[in-house]
């Protein structure tokens, strides 16, 4: 990877996002967690969740990851509270799509993941960067299997 290649994937706008996730900690008592990990570069995310009538009530990730994970997290959890399982698949899916397909950014509310656009050409990365989706659709799912 060149000096130019990092400079273009690691933006001020995607470190920036890095130092700041929302909803960074975990849980007392969540309903459903899930830890999920990348066996590739190691990185681990840990997603708690509270659920209400079927949509994200309280969440919090414990999020150990490269900046890309770290941005990938952050975008999630500014947009997590209020969402249901099958917008969480949606996105899930759809960031999977936009990385390893060149289909579209996410639909909104996730249209975030547009920072992440450049990671594409960077395989090596995307399994950090699905996690945080990863984990928070299976800590949804076994939060509504215990329900």
């Amino acid at each position: 990877m060149s000096d130019s290649d990092l400079i273009k994937l690691y933006s001020a706008r995607i470190l920036g996002l890095a130092a700041d996730i929302p909803h960074h900690g975990r849980l007392a008592a969540p309903q459903g967690t899930a830890r999920r990990r990348s066996p590739l570069c190691g990185s681990t995310v840990t997603a708690d969740v509270m659920v209400k009538d079927g949509r994200i009530a309280a969440f919090a990730q414990d999020v150990k990851a490269c900046a890309l994970g770290q941005a990938s997290a952050a975008v999630l959890g500014a947009v997590v509270i209020g969402r249901t399982l099958p917008e969480l698949h949606a996105a899930r899916d759809g960031l999977r799509a936009m990385l390893k397909a060149d289909g579209p950014v996410p639909a909104a509310p996730f249209e975030g993941y547009e920072v992440l656009l450049p990671a594409r050409d960077y395989t090596n990365r995307h399994a950090s960067i699905l996690l945080p989706l990863e984990a928070i659709c299976e800590a949804m799912e076994a939060a509504l299997a215990a329900a």
